[in-house]
């Protein structure tokens, strides 16, 4: 029983516009370094990935560009929305990331947070940016799968 709270996965928020705009190279599970205020309103659903990416200084991984909204009944002393939070990874991961980001050009998203058991977690990606034929592309295979589902749903096929 308990290791079934432990692994249950509830999602909070998540970047789809990074699904469309950037092929997923890799993935990997971080965890984030927040303040009291910024938990609480993590905790509410209350967290933005729209324009966030992932920044190397000084040997640590940093989240830059995630809102977390003000948490409504904090006081005075509540958090910045948008201030660079630290993620939580092991120091290998930081390095393979930082390196393939300064040779190949690639770069690390966030794709969503999630709570894991009690523990706050983001995913991020080692993405590469699709071009826009790859987009229209992609949605053009999207909705012809999606009319061959409905086919063989009603029986056409």
């Amino acid at each position: 029983m308990a290791t079934k709270a432990r692994d249950e996965q509830r999602p909070l928020a998540s970047n789809r516009r990074a699904r469309h705009d950037y092929e997923v190279l890799e993935t990997v599970e971080a965890g984030i370094r927040l303040s009291g205020t910024e938990v609480k309103s993590v905790r509410s659903g209350r967290v933005q990935l729209k324009d966030s990416f992932v920044e190397f200084r000084d040997g640590q991984a940093w989240l830059v560009g995630a809102h977390i909204s003000h948490y409504t009944h904090g006081n005075r002393e509540n958090h910045e929305p948008e201030q660079p939070r630290k993620l939580l990874l092991k120091k290998r991961q930081i390095d393979r990331f930082f390196g393939r980001t300064q040779l190949k050009g690639l770069t690390v998203v966030p794709l969503s947070v999630y709570l894991k058991g009690n523990w706050i977690k983001v995913e991020i990606a080692l993405v590469q940016g699709k071009k826009e034929f790859d987009k229209r592309e992609a949605t053009k295979a999207r909705e012809l799968d999606r009319e061959a589902e409905a086919a063989v749903k009603d029986g056409r096929w």
